[in-house]
């Protein structure tokens, strides 16, 4: 066998392996709380649908929907174990991954979505470095929406707040950090703990999203809604990168394009979905609080000095900094 023929086979040889390297008719094991039925699941096994079209069914997502793998903390552990891909999460499981970006959450920062938008976009490359350092790749930008405060008891003031016996997400450092500070009296649970919790009195109040409070049933054991939103929250999906490794880098780049594409429609979705869920909750009698001027301010002044003490304990004051920039960017380029 002369050089030549060495060569092209060891050339061959070599294709074979890459090619053998990803394996075909891979099904990347996704974990999320989102019930089934709800829209965030509807989107997804919709975007699942193009993936597996797109790529000749070589790559699928199998999704462990309504908490099925355990609350968000119990995601990432399995993930870095290898027994889960990934997981479709809210912050609070992106920050068992990098803390940092709760900076996109902060209570009262924002007073519109747009402005989360602009701000978000501006920083999901800086995020998605800092992620992959980790070993994971951050997909695009989901959404749960504002979050607002449901009770059993009317709640009017920062003292009525004190009075109830309120959820708090037990690996949630930063709304922790804020009932410290507002002395609330946190009940800390996972997610999949709240609605036995408010059923048996354990609670009596939370938080949260109307269309999350309405796909989790919580909005059926509450009375009332404060008008005020407290935070906007978001979400995302996560893929281990060693994961990835299993797909083509084709593949990958049409699963990418394809999560790109479906947040934004999630995005849209979720805001339409925000607002028929809160139609639900008066129709079935949940009440929406008028939130007293005095209470927000208070709650405002509140919020604004823990940005300054969580800098350089939950992310940094360049990252605080850099929210702030560009909030005050977009509110310039948008002046009435």
């Amino acid at each position: 066998m002369n050089r030549l023929q060495l060569l092209t086979v060891s050339t061959l040889a070599a294709l074979a392996t890459a090619r053998s390297a990803h394996a075909d008719n891979v099904e990347l094991r996704i974990a999320t709380l989102a019930p089934s039925g709800s829209p965030w699941m509807e989107t997804l096994d919709k975007a699942n649908a193009e993936v597996k079209e797109k790529t000749g069914n070589r790559v699928g997502l199998k999704y462990f929907e309504g908490g099925q793998q355990g609350d968000e903390k119990d995601f990432v552990r399995k993930i870095k174990l290898g027994q889960l891909d990934g997981a479709a999460v809210t912050s609070i499981g992106l920050a068992m991954i990098d803390e940092s970006i709760r900076v996109l959450e902060l209570p009262m920062m924002f007073d519109t979505a747009e402005e989360v938008d602009y701000v978000a976009d501006k920083m999901w490359p800086y995020f998605q470095k800092k992620f992959e350092k980790k070993g994971f790749r951050l997909q695009d930008r989901g959404e749960v929406g504002w979050i607002y405060f449901l009770s059993t008891a009317k709640v009017q003031s920062i003292n009525d707040l004190k009075g109830q016996k309120l959820w708090m997400w037990g690996d949630d450092q930063l709304v922790g950090a804020m009932f410290k500070k507002l002395a609330l009296n946190g009940v800390p649970l996972g997610v999949p703990e709240v609605d036995a919790a408010l059923t048996s009195g354990k609670i009596n109040a939370c938080y949260g999203s109307p269309v999350a409070a309405v796909a989790l049933q919580w909005y059926s054991k509450v009375k009332y809604m404060t008008s005020m939103p407290m935070s906007f929250a978001i979400g995302a999906t996560v893929v281990s990168l060693d994961s990835l490794k299993k797909i083509s880098a084709e593949d990958q780049k049409t699963v990418e394009d394809v999560s790109k594409t479906w947040s934004k429609k999630l995005r849209k979705v979720i805001r339409k979905a925000n607002d028929d869920a809160k139609s639900t909750m008066t129709r079935k009698g949940v009440t929406v609080v008028q939130t007293p001027v005095a209470m927000v301010d208070e709650f405002t002044k509140q919020s604004k000095e823990s940005w300054t003490e969580l800098a350089g304990k939950i992310y940094s004051k360049d990252e605080l900094d850099m929210v702030i920039k560009y909030r005050d960017e977009y509110r310039a380029k948008h002046k009435k």
